[in-house]
């Protein structure tokens, strides 16, 4: 098991909590964590692109000129590639860029970029974030006083999501502000440092560890 040091909105020590070291002790696995951000971003991608091909163009099959005897070269149609609102060839059209990932992969590359954050000593667990009003000023205190960089990912426990606290930290350009249902490898890494509540590492180990199926197999 791990140690966890629960801190503060100021940055004071607390408690300690203990946390599997499946969860925050895993070795950085590049394959994996490529595997992840890949589908990530692909499955994000809306596949929309298309363009009309020569037989899709609306317009006349008249042929523009007759065939020989003008000096000019021959064509066919108006809806020939080569022709200005003509077709397009070989152009893009719609596609489904989706990448099926395994659960058991996509969980694992989580912990393993969590594991990572731990180890370099840019993950921080704090007992709760409560703000009476929304503040970016606030925001930014509490990421100081934690010693966290502004480039942060903020992760709490769905009962815990406020939009007080969203809101505080939404004009920090580069941090962001999530619960544990949407945790993905791509944000970990997209992000230099991470901020846990308390709350938010009981769910984590619910949701990546799958502590249910452990139960019943005891």
């Amino acid at each position: 098991m791990i140690n966890l040091e629960v801190k503060d909105e100021e940055g004071n020590a607390g408690e300690e909590i203990e946390a599997s070291e499946e969860l925050l002790g895993l070795d950085f696995h590049r394959d994996l964590l490529y595997r992840a951000v890949k589908a990530y971003r692909e499955n994000g991608r809306s596949g929309s692109a298309n363009t009309k091909d020569r037989s899709e163009v609306k317009g006349s099959n008249r042929k523009p000129w007759r065939q020989k005897g003008t000096g000019r070269a021959r064509h066919g149609s108006r809806a020939s590639p080569l022709w200005a609102g003509g077709g397009v060839i070989f152009g893009p059209e719609p596609k489904d860029y989706g990448i099926d990932l395994p659960k058991k992969m996509k969980h694992k590359a989580i912990r393993s970029g969590l594991s990572t954050r731990y180890s370099e000593g840019n993950l921080v667990l704090v007992e709760k974030l409560d703000f009476e009003e929304p503040k970016t000023k606030r925001g930014l205190a509490v990421l100081e006083a934690l010693d966290l960089p502004k480039d942060t990912l903020i992760i709490v426990s769905q009962e815990e999501e406020d939009w007080r606290v969203r809101k505080s930290f939404s004009n920090i350009p580069s941090a962001s502000y999530i619960p544990t249902s949407r945790i993905n490898a791509y944000d970990i890494l997209n992000h230099e440092g991470i901020l846990l509540t308390k709350g938010s590492v009981s769910e984590l180990g619910d949701i990546l560890l799958d502590t249910s199926r452990e139960t019943q197999e005891v």
